[in-house]
């Protein structure tokens, strides 16, 4: 018995690193929806942040030149951004869905407007959020 303890080796055995290899998975397959729910919910963030910012633009570009912008570029050309966000459901910043003015409406000088512009802005996404709903509604 004495020879047989000397060749064994300390290694572990087949058995143990299965063991090891599935309590490791178990633990990735607990831990990989919760870091996808995550990485949703900061997406969701960063869009809510990027319509508000967008929309609060909107309202000082009209209120200061008394129209509403024509394009989402005339934001970026006028200097009220550096450069037009991008959506981060989409992943580019050309996707916007801006709301077009639907009649002439009165400036505050209580001139018509004769140039319709953007009075609202949307994700282009077709997807649906956390809460249920569409991103291109929010």
């Amino acid at each position: 018995m004495a020879k047989r303890s000397k060749n064994r080796s300390g290694g572990f055995t087949l058995i143990e690193l299965m063991i090891v290899i599935s309590v490791i998975l178990i633990l990735i397959s607990v831990a990989l929806p919760a870091y996808n729910q995550s990485i949703l919910r900061a997406r969701e963030s960063v869009l809510r942040q990027n319509l508000f910012t967008l929309r609060s633009v909107i309202s000082q570009y009209t209120l200061d030149k008394q129209k509403a912008p024509q394009s989402l570029d005339d934001l970026v050309s006028a200097g009220y951004l550096k450069q037009i966000p991008t959506d981060p459901m989409t992943g580019h910043n050309d996707t916007w869905t801006p709301d077009q003015e639907q009649d002439t409406i009165l400036s505050l000088d209580q001139q018509p407007s004769d140039e319709p512009g953007i009075v609202d802005v949307h994700s282009g996404s077709q997807g649906v959020g956390s809460d249920g709903t569409a991103y291109n509604t929010w």
